[in-house]
């Protein structure tokens, strides 16, 4: 995000395919980033609306539901930024 925003130096945006996988990805996530040390400043969402927002100030984490994630589009905000691509599971 470096030279797109002021806000974050990383966003990740990630789908899941239910409510409850969302869930499990955002508890995922979270546990992964207190095992690294860094605190949440805030989520916001819930798995059942299809977006959640897990903030981290220097990485802002998106968990969408795909029918989420492709109305809101997101990725077209900062479609400037230079991505890294995360290699796909199994």
């Amino acid at each position: 995000m470096a030279g797109v925003s002021t806000v974050t130096d990383f966003t990740v945006v990630a789908s899941g395919t239910s409510a409850p996988h969302l869930k499990a990805l955002v508890a995922e996530v979270a546990r992964q980033m207190k095992e690294l040390g860094v605190s949440s400043y805030r989520t916001s969402g819930d798995p059942e609306s299809g977006w959640v927002v897990l903030d981290f100030v220097q990485a802002v984490v998106h968990v969408f539901s795909a029918e989420a994630r492709a109305y809101y589009a997101i990725e077209r905000l900062w479609s400037t930024a230079k991505e890294i691509p995360v290699p796909q599971a199994g």
